[in-house]
């Protein structure tokens, strides 16, 4: 199988960076806090965009702030 790399969400890492708590983007983005604590794991099978702008919109940032690609390790 062909290693494509990785997407890794970084969202705890910016809210802890900008002291902002989970609890409180779950309120203002109107996100389930179950639905948030997966996002904030990277424990996701699937991104929902509509939400990534919502959670962008709320914490005021741009989606590469909590977003990452990582290549894969053997070109």
């Amino acid at each position: 199988m062909e290693d494509w790399g990785q997407v890794n969400l970084r969202l705890d890492e910016f809210l802890k960076s900008h002291n902002i708590s989970r609890s409180s983007l779950s309120r203002n983005a109107q996100i389930h806090y179950g639905q948030l604590l997966k996002y904030c794991r990277n424990d996701m099978q699937k991104v929902d965009l509509n939400l990534l702008a919502r959670i962008c919109k709320t914490i005021n940032c741009e989606i590469g702030d909590i977003i990452e690609y990582l290549p894969p390790k053997n070109n």
